[in-house]
């Protein structure tokens, strides 16, 4: 079994996240583990249940700044300082 690599620890002790590990990501204020480099916007959004994912908005939180992923974007789990994830639902205005 591969050993889990909780990304938001290593970001802040500055630490390298190591390749082909499993990898603990944390979206709003829920840990999820995934089995992957990487994962597109749409789909972190999906893994945290946010249905319809265009109904939300995807910020990453690296190094102590926020930017926002968007949905057919790579966000690589092990790029230096990627800390965790947060969703802002989209408010849909009428006419």
């Amino acid at each position: 079994m591969k050993e889990i690599i909780d990304i938001e620890e290593f970001a802040k002790q500055g630490k390298a996240v190591p390749k082909q590990m499993d990898y603990k990501i944390r979206v709003d204020r829920v840990h999820y583990v995934v089995n992957v480099e990487y994962m597109t916007g749409k789909e972190i959004l999906t893994l945290a249940g946010k249905n319809p994912f265009n109904r939300f908005q995807l910020n990453q939180k690296i190094k102590g700044a926020v930017n926002k992923v968007d949905y057919d974007q790579k966000v690589d789990f092990t790029e230096h300082g990627v800390e965790r994830f947060m969703t802002l639902p989209l408010d849909q205005t009428e006419g």
